[in-house]
């Protein structure tokens, strides 16, 4: 079973995401929270799979939730859930570790693969606006020169999957797209994170964009 906090300031909404995902039948809801503190408590307490934060939240805001999240339970896959425009405050829980982001109005069908996704590892990027959010925001804010001497001792070929992450895809379409298997395109991944100290894919992907991979290609 896929174990899942649900964190919002607005009961309805928790009541809404805890109603969709209780019809899958490998999705749990082990705990909601209405702030960020309730948020990080939880994930002290019990084994948290996949958390779902809002951003605006009382209290402790989503992101400080995420990074609070990300060091004391590092297994635990993190997802924002934010409206359409936030994509600056998106940005900044990429950064701090969160797996990916969900909009708020995200359909039912989507919200559950999109849990089945965080659980495996997969990033969770909402189509809508991932290109506007990496290209606009991920841009505006960062060092070009930090971020390429993190990515200049991979492999050409740790390069060309690292450059693919940037795009979005998963590990499936990388492998298609540079004729890898599935596994050896996860050995990359692994290496990759290990050698830019990134914590996450997500935080790879930005690094990509960081360090202009996908227009140096």
């Amino acid at each position: 079973m896929i174990r899942v906090l649900i964190a919002d300031d607005e009961a309805l909404m928790r009541a809404g995401i805890r109603l969709i995902l209780e019809n899958a039948e490998d999705i749990e809801v082990v705990a909601e929270a209405g702030d960020g503190h309730e948020a990080v408590a939880a994930c002290r307490d019990r084994t948290i799979d996949v958390a779902l934060l809002d951003i605006q939240m009382p209290a402790r805001d989503g992101i400080a939730a995420a990074e609070d999240i990300a060091r004391i339970s590092p297994s635990t896959y993190v997802v924002m859930l934010t409206a359409f425009g936030e994509e600056q405050s998106v940005t900044r829980a990429l950064r701090v570790g969160a797996s990916g982001f969900l909009l708020k109005d995200t359909g039912p069908t989507e919200l559950i693969h999109a849990v089945r996704l965080a659980a495996s590892g997969e990033p969770v990027l909402a189509p809508r606006i991932t290109r506007q959010l990496m290209e606009r925001h991920v841009r505006s804010a960062h060092d070009t020169q930090a971020a390429r001497s993190k990515v200049e001792n991979l492999t050409a070929a740790e390069r060309s999957v690292l450059r693919l992450l940037g795009t979005g895809l998963s590990n499936a379409e990388i492998a298609d797209e540079l004729y890898l298997s599935a596994s050896t395109v996860k050995a990359h991944i692994s290496r990759i994170l290990t050698r830019t100290g990134c914590a996450n894919r997500v935080q790879a992907a930005v690094l990509a964009h960081d360090a202009d991979l996908l227009t140096d290609h």
